[in-house]
């Protein structure tokens, strides 16, 4: 057995095919076979069902997945559990949902890399649920997302920010009133798929507000071009971490008992490198606090 499979084990059990997986490890599909044949006759049992056109893990190969990324996690803090660095070198896998990833998570990645410049934090956006489901079976490490409901057993969360519903319209709207804006003009909504765009809708439903859905989009950056296009109003949070050249829109408050999104970092509780993440959360908690994207005195003395 060596490091090498169980990381291919775990690529494919990530991937879901041969040849994702490969591209993943950077090696050819038929390595990605072989490898996977070797381990079945060195353990002696079956850990795919290769009657299928696309081979499935067996329950066997699922539980033993689970093992291998124990065993990899392990294998990767071997040295820094000895040496006393508590890992603070080499890679760290951080997910963030899209939202986070103009502001708040390159503010908190710049002001980590300034203590820890050995520590490498590779960036996997994603959706709140998707990111919950890769945190749970060990394929990042931590995550940065909307906290809607329970997460598994194993995981646990750290509050960074709460995040209020504001109303983003054109400058020359005719009003400030956005129960007046979002019932005289097109709706521009918020991807449902996203724990944000439920929420808008959770509360748009619950308070009465009928609007004229034209739309419906993934990216902040998407709703507010189209915003101030003058193609309709949105919903959207007020990010705790704002762009260093905003985009020039009306953004007014909602009501009393609107909603808020509430960001955290979630992590499962046995990862080794608690102390890591301990300080991906200091520095996320630090970004809000400065609360605007800043470009660093580097990239000011490189811009032309």
């Amino acid at each position: 057995m060596s490091i090498r499979r169980l990381r291919t084990l775990i690529a494919v059990e990530e991937h879901s095919t041969f040849s994702a997986a490969a591209d993943s490890v950077f090696i050819t599909h038929a390595a990605v076979s072989q490898q996977m044949r070797m381990l079945e006759e060195e353990w002696q049992v079956t850990l795919f069902d290769r009657s299928r056109r696309t081979p499935q893990l067996t329950p066997v190969g699922r539980a033993l997945v689970a093992k291998a990324k124990e065993i990899v996690r392990a294998y990767d803090t071997i040295v820094p559990s000895v040496i006393g660095d508590a890992g603070f070198q080499g890679e760290i896998l951080l997910g963030a949902v899209p939202m986070t990833l103009t502001g708040l998570t390159p503010l908190a990645v710049r002001h980590l890399k300034d203590s820890y410049p050995d520590l490498h934090v590779r960036i996997f956006p994603g959706l709140t649920t998707q990111l919950i489901a890769q945190v749970d079976r060990g394929a990042v490490d931590a995550a940065i997302l909307s906290r809607h409901r329970p997460l598994p057993p194993d995981m646990e969360y750290s509050d960074i920010a709460l995040e209020p519903m504001q109303l983003i319209a054109a400058q020359n709207m005719p009003s400030d009133d956005p129960l007046e804006l979002l019932a005289n003009y097109p709706f521009i909504r918020f991807s449902r798929d996203a724990v944000v765009g439920n929420l808008i809708d959770g509360w748009l439903q619950e308070s009465g507000i009928r609007v004229n859905a034209t739309m419906e989009l993934e990216g902040l950056e998407a709703i507010s071009s189209m915003v101030l296009a003058g193609l309709g109003v949105s919903i959207v949070p007020a990010r705790c971490v704002r762009d260093f050249n905003p985009l020039p829109l009306k953004r007014l408050p909602l009501p009393d008992g609107a909603p808020a999104r509430r960001l955290t970092l979630a992590y499962r509780r046995d990862n080794p490198r608690l102390p890591v993440i301990e300080e991906i959360h200091k520095a996320l908690l630090e970004a809000v606090k400065i609360g605007v994207f800043q470009q660093t005195p580097q990239m000011k003395e490189s811009a032309p």
